[in-house]
This record gives structure tokens, sequence and C-alpha cells, in this order.
């Protein structure tokens, strides 16, 4: 039968309907993709071989689980797609706060009600989605807010005095029964309140203000945390990580390939951004590259991590500063251009916990370092290596390239210029064609703009050429050519 034809517990035992605990359908639904090549965790990228085993290995196991990791490890993302490997849809005793099981009633409302109506008893249909509950750790949370407390008003109401337990007001977890609970932040929550948890998780029932209440709650547990040595605000109790079954260590992406897919799927983007601006393969890397010079430098508080949504934020910045610069221009299209990082300064800061060195240099400074040394790391799978130490008079692939610049003023390129001034400043340098010819003769025509501007930023960042920013573009320059002058 159809779940809404299904309406007593009577109708349910005729079908021969048999319940399940809830770590037993998220195991044997599990299985069951695991046996048909199903992937349960859609859009997690670079955990294949990591923490996605691990987590099934634990949901096998009927664990409860904790994610650790630094932030902007998808570790919410993995908790809510557990959403997807409980069963569509179960049945609970109508009324119930808890979502009693019609076949296991709990609460004195659901025993009285089957008690007294037996087959008849009337029930209710919860969906998977609705089996998702959520709460942040903040060192306010209480016992009363997790596991309940005597409600005064009801008790009035009621006309009942406090030693009847129907004057309990329930908290979040019971009212949780049967589903999924995350807490978020676990080390956030008081010592005093996990310690409320420890009964939950190992005998799986709960107490209220002394009353005489077993309730065996029916409940997958998935807690989060940060690295207990990256906040200062707590850490979890040892008695409770003796209590969860499996401690899942998450990481950031390893490759810029999975970064991209990560940063591409998550981007919040405007479909007119999509069409009007165009953005090259290399900028995509490079963008990815810039957190992953987060995560190394000297400058940025390695216990703090560089969450994945630097990036993402980053490629929205990005394509709103060609987007931007093309409605100025009166354009329909335009393309990112490397100048056009200067957008993204904002999306860095706010994302990067510095350390004393990099408080000294700045946020922005810092950015700008970061978007250099990315440029710096990527220009060599493009171009020739520029050795640290050449020896004197030695000949290069860019000495051509360096003594224009040497001849002349250099080049200046302006935030607004429209994309032709772009292509006829870069077209300018004969030096500069000639070598995107040399080594990159195959490189995609649309893209090539790209490719030389990255050229002329990675002769700045081996300090072969300078660059100065103004306030509305960049001038590029031989190294010397202020000090020849005298300025």
């Amino acid at each position: 039968m159809e779940h809404t034809k299904i309406k007593t517990l009577g109708q349910l035992i005729k079908v021969g309907y048999q319940t399940k605990k809830i770590k037993d359908e998220l195991r044997d639904n599990l299985r069951a993709n695991i046996k048909d090549g199903k992937d349960s965790f859609p859009g997690v990228w670079g955990y294949e071989d990591s923490v996605i085993p691990e987590l099934e290995r634990a949901i096998l196991s009927r664990h409860n689980i904790n994610l650790l990791g630094l932030r902007g490890q998808a570790k919410t993302r993995l908790a809510r797609l557990m959403v997807n490997l409980l069963d569509e849809w179960i049945p609970v005793v109508e009324g119930s706060e808890i979502n009693d099981d019609p076949f296991l009633p709990m609460s004195r409302y659901a025993m009285e009600v089957v008690a007294e109506k037996g087959e008849d008893t009337p029930i209710s249909w919860l969906h998977r989605e609705d089996r998702f509950f959520e709460k942040l750790a903040t060192p306010d949370v209480t016992v009363a807010d997790l596991i309940g407390d005597v409600d005064p008003i009801k008790a009035a109401n009621l006309k009942l005095s406090y030693a009847d337990d129907r004057v309990i007001h329930f908290g979040m977890i019971p009212r949780a029964n049967r589903c999924i609970f995350v807490i978020n932040e676990l080390p956030d929550l008081q010592a005093r309140i996990q310690v409320s948890l420890f009964n939950i998780l190992q005998e799986g029932d709960i107490q209220i203000r002394g009353f005489k209440l077993r309730l065996p709650l029916d409940l997958q547990f998935v807690f989060t945390a940060n690295p207990e040595d990256y906040t200062n605000r707590g850490s979890i109790v040892t008695p409770l990580k003796d209590r969860i079954g499996s401690q899942i260590l998450t990481h950031y992406p390893d490759d810029i390939e999975t970064a991209r897919k990560i940063t591409e799927q998550e981007s919040k983007l405007d479909p007119r951004q999509v069409e009007t601006v165009y953005v090259p393969d290399l900028a995509k890397d490079l963008l990815e590259q810039i957190s992953f010079e987060a995560r190394e430098s000297e400058y940025v508080d390695a216990k703090s991590g560089v969450s994945a949504r630097t990036s993402i934020t980053a490629f929205e910045n990005l394509l709103s500063t060609a987007e931007r610069r093309s409605l100025l221009n009166g354009g329909d299209h335009t393309m990112v251009r490397l100048s056009d990082f200067i957008g993204i300064i904002p999306a860095i800061t706010g994302k990067i916990e510095l350390v004393y060195e990099g408080e000294q240099e700045g946020a922005d400074g810092v950015a700008g370092i970061l978007i250099d040394d990315a440029v710096k790391t990527l220009f060599p799978n493009y171009f020739p290596k520029i050795n640290k130490l050449e020896r004197k008079d030695e000949e290069t692939v860019y000495d051509e390239l360096l003594h224009w610049f040497f001849q002349g003023e250099g080049i200046e390129l302006m935030d607004d210029f429209t994309d032709e001034e772009y292509k006829r400043a870069l077209d300018s340098i004969p030096a500069l064609n000639q070598l995107i010819k040399d080594h990159q003769p195959e490189y995609p025509e649309q893209d090539v703009y790209f490719l030389k501007e990255l050229l002329l930023w990675g002769l700045v960042s081996y300090k072969k050429l300078n660059k100065q920013r103004f306030t509305d573009g960049y001038e590029f320059k031989d190294l010397y050519s202020s000090f020849l002058k005298g300025i």
C-alpha cells in the first residue's frame, strides 16, 4: 500500500511492516548503494579514497561519528548527505512530540494512545528530509536546550504538579528521536553540557530534572569539530570522545583539478555572468593555486586553515570584476584578465587568519603576495624556468623581452581598458608575442592574452621586471629604470 493510504497501526501490521533502528536503516541502504555502485555522497570531491571510505566503514559499524578538520572541509555537507541513506518514509504515532515508533512507543502520550486505541492508533508518515536536526554548539547552549526541562507554563495550563512527567518540555535531542542529529563545533560546547551527552551516547537514554524517566532514544549522532589546538574556547572532554565510535579526519583538496570542481560547483553565479564573462582555464588554475599558497604561507596561521570558501568567493569576485568593467565600457562580452585579480583581494582578506609577520605586512599586502606566489608557482608550467642564480652575461630566452623594457617606457594596463585597448597594449610588445609563439604555439587563441599577462607577472615575481600598482591600473617597467632616471 502507498504510505498515504496507511493511517492506522493495524494497517501497518497487516502489510507486514518491519520497524528498523536508524543506524540499521543507514547501514542497509549503504550496503545496497555499495553493491549497486551508487555514489552515496554525490558532489563531494577529493574524498573518494580517504574520508568517504572511512565514513562508510563507520556507518556499516553503526557508529556515532566525529568529523574532525579545519574550516571549509565539507564536514557539515557530509553529515547532511547522510539523510539520503535513510528510508524515504517512516511511520510515527500521530501527534507524538518525539516521533514515537508505533511498534515501540516511548513517551507517555504515545503509550497511552497505543494502550487505548490498539490497532486503531492513528499514524502519520515522516519523510527523510525532515529527519535531520542540526545545532551549532555555542557557550550559551544549556542542558534544557538539548535534553529538556520542566515547563511551568504547561504545568499551570494542565493543572499538574511538577512531579508529573507530563510537565516536561522535551529539548532538541528527544525531539530528534529516529533522526540524524548534528552538533557542529563540538569543542565550543561547555564541558558540563558535553557531560550531559554521556548517557545518550552510551545507554541511549536521558534524565530530566531527576524524573525517573527512561527514553531509549534512537539517534544517529554526527559531531563536527576543528582540531583541539585550533580553538582556545574549549575541547572535547575525554569521556565523550571515548563514547564516539569513529573519528574521521577531513582535509583540503590535494590538487588543483579537484579544487576547481569544488569551486565551480559551489559558486553562486548569475547566469548573465556566465554568458558574458569568459574565464580561461589558466585563470581558474591560478585562482585555486592562491589557496594552496595560503595554506603554506609563512604569513597565514596554518592551524586556522584556509577554507574552500576562499576560492569560491574569490571566483565570484573575479567574474564580477570583469563584468563591472564590461558594463562600464558598454560591452556585451569580456574575458577575465590577470589584472582583474585585484578584485579578489576582499574575498581573501576576510578568510585568512594572519600570524604576527602577516599582521606586519597587512591583510591586503599578504593577499597580493599570495597572488604573486601563485603566479610564480604556475609560471614554469608554461615557460622556461628562471634560475635563481645565473652566470654573468649568460643568455636567456627572456633577454629580448627584457631589453625591450630597458629601451622603452614599459606599458600600462589600466583597469578600465576595453578589450581592444587591452589586447593592443599586450600586442605592442613584439618579444612577448615571439615567446608565446616559441613556447606555447598550440595555446588556445582566446586564452593567449591571459598567458601573455602571466608571462609579465612571472618575470616580476622572479625579479626581472618591475610592477607597480596605481589607483586604476598596473604599470610594467624595466627593473632598474627608476634608478637610472634618478627617481
